[in-house]
C-alpha cells in the first residue's frame, strides 16, 4: 500500500451528496435510479506530498457502486469479485500487479488476492458484504513491503466486514447454501484475447464444480451496464488523468526539434507523468513520419526528421482512471503546406464527431457519420474521386484505404473501457474522438483524439485546454 492510502491527507476536503443521474431496470422489469455522487472537492494543487501518488478516493464512491450493482442482481443472489493475479515474465521475474478493473470499481482495493464477497440479501446483515485480504506477516513485510491491515482496507473501501483469505471458504459456503443465484465474473470485452487463465477463470472452474446445481449468472454484463455511465466523481477523475496528459503534451512540444528520437520523446512523457502521480495509461506511440501509418506502432526507436510529422497516441492513467490523446506535431515547429492541408481536414472531421456525440445515437450510426466526414475530405484532397466512391464494393469502401479504424471508443478505469456499445449513448458516457488520415504513399499520417463527456446539454470536451489547432501547435513549439 503506498503511504497515506489508509487516510485522507490534510488539505483535501470531501463534500459528496447523493444524486441520481441514471436509470436502470431489475431483471424483475423495476426501473431504479441509481445512486451517484458529486465530484470530489479536494484543494490540494500538485505536486502532492512526497510519498503519496494520488489523493484518496471518497469511500462513498465505491459503498455507491456496490449499492447500484446490488439494484440490478436477482433476489437472493451473491456476487464474487477476484483480484486479478500478479503475472510471470521470465525466470523467477513477474509484473507489476495490474489492479482488477472491477474489484477496484466497487472496493478502491488495489492489492493482491483480494475478494469481494456480496449478498444484499443475507440473513445476517454482517455477511451482505464482506472483503478478503491476504494476511500481513513478517516476512511479507520484509520482502514485499505493506500489505493492507482490516482497518486500512474498511476506511479505502466502505465495507465494515474485512476478513483475512482463511475465512473465505467456510463464509462463502455458508452463503452459497442459503444463495439461489452466483455471479461470477469474466472477462467479457469484445476485443479481449484471452490465452492463459486468469484467478477470475480458475474460481469458477472450482465454483461450478462444487456447487454444481446452481444458477450462475454473468456478472460482467451488469459491470459493463453500471461502468459504462460515469459517476460526477469518476469525470473529475477522468479530468485529472488529462490534466496530467496536458502537462504531458506541452513538456514534449517544447522538446521536440528535428534530431531526437522517439524514444527519447518518451522519456519526456514518462518523467512528467511519474512526477504527476500517474503512469503511460497505456504503451506509448511515439510515431515519426511513415511510421504514423501503423496504427499501433510501439517500437518508438526512429530518429525525429525535418519535414516530417510526429504522431503522439500518448495519455496519463491516474488513480487507476484512464485518459487518450492524440496529436501531431511538425518535427521542425511548422507544418508544409501539404501536411496542414491533411491536418486541417481531420480537424474538421474532429469536429464534427464531436458534436455528434449525444445521448439516444448508436455507437454505429456515429462511425457512419465520420467515415461519411472523412470520405468528403478525401475527395477534396483529390485522394478519392465520386467515381470512385460510386463504383466501390459496399463491403470494401474506397475510404478504407486512408480510415481503417474505429473513431471512438468508451474511456474509465480501461483505455478501451466495457460498455454495452450495442446500445444507445447515454448521458454520463466519456468517449475518445479519434478520426485520422493516413497516405502511406506520402510517408505521413494525421490522428486527433479528445476524450469526450456526453450530456444532456451537448458533449463536453475534457481536454479542451489542450491544444488542437495547428497555430496553436506551432505557436507552441516556437517557444
Amino acid at each position: 500500500m503506498p503511504p497515506g492510502r489508509g487516510q485522507v491527507q490534510p488539505g483535501c476536503h470531501f463534500t459528496p451528496r447523493l444524486i441520481h443521474i441514471a436509470s436502470f431496470r431489475t431483471p424483475e422489469g423495476q426501473a431504479i435510479k441509481a445512486v451517484e455522487l458529486n465530484p470530489l472537492a479536494c484543494q490540494r494543487d500538485w505536486p502532492y506530498d512526497a510519498g503519496v501518488r494520488y489523493e484518496n478516493i471518497d469511500p462513498k464512491l465505491f459503498q455507491a457502486n456496490r449499492a447500484n450493482l446490488g439494484k440490478l442482481m436477482l433476489r437472493r443472489s451473491l456476487a464474487v469479485v477476484n483480484a486479478n493475479d500478479i503475472l510471470p515474465t521470465n525466470a523467477d521475474g513477474t509484473l507489476l500487479m495490474q489492479p482488477n478493473s472491477d474489484l477496484f470499481y466497487l472496493t478502491g482495493i488495489e492489492q493482491e488476492e483480494t475478494i469481494l464477497l456480496l449478498y444484499p440479501d443475507a440473513d445476517d446483515e454482517r455477511l451482505r458484504e464482506v472483503l478478503f485480504l491476504r494476511e500481513p506477516n513478517e516476512l511479507l513485510a520484509i520482502w514485499q513491503g505493506h500489505k493492507l491491515s482490516r482497518d486500512e482496507a474498511r476506511a479505502i473501501s466502505g465495507i465494515r466486514n474485512v476478513q483475512w483469505l482463511s475465512e473465505f471458504p467456510a463464509i462463502f459456503h455458508r452463503l452459497m447454501c442459503e444463495a439461489d443465484h452466483a455471479y461470477l465474473n469474466t472477462n467479457e470485452h469484445k476485443r479481449a484475447v484471452i490465452e492463459v487463465e486468469t484467478r477470475e477463470a480458475r474460481f469458477v472452474r472450482d465454483c461450478r464444480a462444487r456447487y454444481p446445481l446452481y444458477d450462475y449468472q454473468r456478472l460482467a454484463r451488469l459491470m459493463h451496464q453500471l461502468r459504462a455511465v460515469k459517476s460526477p466523481v469518476e469525470v473529475e477523475l477522468i479530468r485529472k488523468a488529462c490534466a496530467l496528459t496536458a502537462k504531458g503534451f506541452r513538456r514534449v512540444t517544447r522538446f521536440v526539434k528535428p534530431g531526437v528520437t522517439e524514444t527519447q520523446v518518451e522519456a519526456e512523457f514518462a518523467h512528467e507523468f511519474i512526477r504527476g502521480g500517474g503512469k503511460f495509461a497505456y504503451p506509448p506511440i511515439i510515431a515519426s513520419g511513415a511510421n504514423a501509418c501503423v496504427l499501433h506502432y510501439l517500437d518508438n526507436d526512429q530518429p525525429c526528421r525535418k519535414g516530417e510529422l510526429l504522431l503522439l497516441d500518448v495519455a496519463a492513467g491516474r488513480a487507476n482512471y484512464q485518459s487518450d490523446l492524440t496529436r501531431t506535431i511538425p518535427v521542425g515547429g511548422r507544418f508544409t503546406r501539404r501536411q496542414r492541408q491533411v491536418y486541417d481536414a481531420v480537424l474538421r472531421v474532429f469536429r464534427q464527431c464531436v458534436a455528434g456525440l449525444v445521448p439516444g445515437k448508436l455507437h454505429k450510426t456515429w462511425q457512419k457519420e465520420a467515415e461519411t466526414f472523412v470520405e468528403k475530405e478525401l475527395v477534396d484532397l483529390g485522394l478519392l474521386r465520386m467515381a470512385d466512391i460510386r463504383r466501390q464494393d459496399p463491403e470494401k469502401p474506397a475510404f478504407k484505404k486512408y480510415f481503417m479504424h474505429g473513431v471512438g471508443h468508451p474511456l474509465g478505469l480501461d483505455v478501451h473501457d466495457v460498455g454495452l456499445i450495442t446500445q444507445p449513448m447515454q448521458a454520463g458516457w466519456v468517449m475518445t474522438c479519434e478520426p485520422g488520415i493516413y497516405l502511406r504513399e506520402e510517408g505521413l499520417g494525421v490522428r486527433l483524439e479528445n476524450d469526450i463527456l456526453i450530456t444532456e446539454q451537448g458533449p463536453v470536451d475534457l481536454m479542451a485546454d489542450i491544444p488542437i489547432e495547428a497555430r496553436e501547435i506551432e505557436a507552441l513549439m516556437q517557444r
